[in-house]
């Protein structure tokens, strides 16, 4: 007999069982539970057969055949179940905790798994999920103009011990116009914000958690309203470097493009930037003067952030001047001015 359990529980338990999804491939890759293996019942087109038919005929009529469907996949079911079952135990959920995960429960006990149903299914998990990201925890934001090392100083800080999500690495993105260079394809969104959520699980909640200051979106990924929210009203540490400084370190991260998706990045902000600096970017690129585009986006840009930065109180930006670009020494600068101010 198979047992019902609460998102929660789901979530601890998955650390050392097996979850299995059962959903159809395109509700799968829409967003899934982060390591979940997709054992679906139904193909795309079988799911909308026999969604069809309940809306035609009733349910009865779509049961007996979707029975009909599954009838010939169940051994198959059964030895796939097997492999994955640890310690003969498997997790298992559909979309709202209905006939698809019912149904796969009963075969694998009736192979001998002891099988934990997701109550509610998929949805109440990302329901669950998002309202832990809208709980009240310390958060230390760090901010600071383009060009700061605001990610890889982040990455330093956790190298530290400290707890960090790193938002920019879980999107595949680094915030501008220039984000997607070098990075592998974005996730869909709703796979974006089930990574997040996991991570999120994962922190201990009498522990600060550090992340950097962003807009609502990275990319094509949304932060989810619940965290944004939180993040928006918390103390924002910014990293002050020189301009030079932050030129040099975007210089290097961009040399190495291609020429042609620069221009491309410089044109999409270009009513921006203004067509006399749209011109100058564009003949600096040409010449191989790259120290002289960053400088010129860069006046876009510190704009931008600037004028974020400003929608806060006064009281919450506490700027914090470094001397260089060393990530590791700024970390640890970082983290003992939050100790001694936050």
């Amino acid at each position: 007999m198979s047992t019902k359990i609460s998102p929660e529980e789901f979530y601890h338990l998955s650390k050392n069982i097996s979850i299995i999804d059962v959903r159809s491939p395109q509700e799968f890759e829409t967003g899934h539970i982060p390591g979940a293996h997709n054992i679906p019942i139904f193909s795309n087109e079988e799911r909308i057969i026999v969604g069809t038919k309940y809306k035609k005929s009733g349910k009865e009529s779509s049961v007996l055949s979707g029975l009909e469907i599954v009838g010939r996949k169940l051994r198959s079911f059964a030895e796939e179940s097997r492999k994955l079952a640890k310690n003969n135990k498997l997790l298992v959920h559909c979309w709202r905790g209905g006939m698809r995960s019912a149904s796969m429960a009963w075969l694998f006990e009736t192979v001998g798994i002891n099988t934990y149903i997701l109550e509610g299914g998929y949805k109440a998990f990302r329901n669950y999920g998002k309202s832990q990201l809208a709980e009240s925890k310390e958060l230390i934001v760090v901010g600071g103009l383009t060009g700061s090392g605001k990610t890889e100083t982040l990455l330093k800080i956790k190298e530290k011990g400290q707890q960090v999500i790193d938002l920019e690495g879980l999107a595949n993105h680094k915030g501008s116009v220039f984000g997607a260079l070098g990075q592998e394809p974005q996730p869909k969104n709703e796979q974006f914000e089930n990574n997040l959520i996991y991570e999120w699980l994962n922190l201990d909640n009498t522990k600060a958690i550090w992340l950097e200051d962003e807009s609502h979106s990275i990319g094509s990924n949304w932060i989810p309203e619940e965290l944004f929210n939180l993040m928006r009203t918390t103390s924002v540490i910014k990293m002050e470097l020189p301009k030079s400084e932050r030129i040099k370190r975007l210089v290097n991260e961009y040399a190495g493009f291609d020429a042609k998706f620069l221009e491309d990045c410089i044109l999409r902000i270009g009513k921006r930037l203004g067509g006399q600096n749209v011109k100058a970017a564009l003949e600096s690129l040409q010449n191989g003067q790259l120290d002289t585009v960053a400088d010129i986006t860069l006046a876009y840009y510190d704009k931008s952030y600037s004028f974020g930065l400003d929608q806060r109180t006064n009281n919450t930006v506490y700027p914090v001047t470094l001397e260089a670009d060393n990530p590791e020494k700024n970390a640890e600068i970082l983290i003992e001015f939050a100790e001694e101010n936050i």
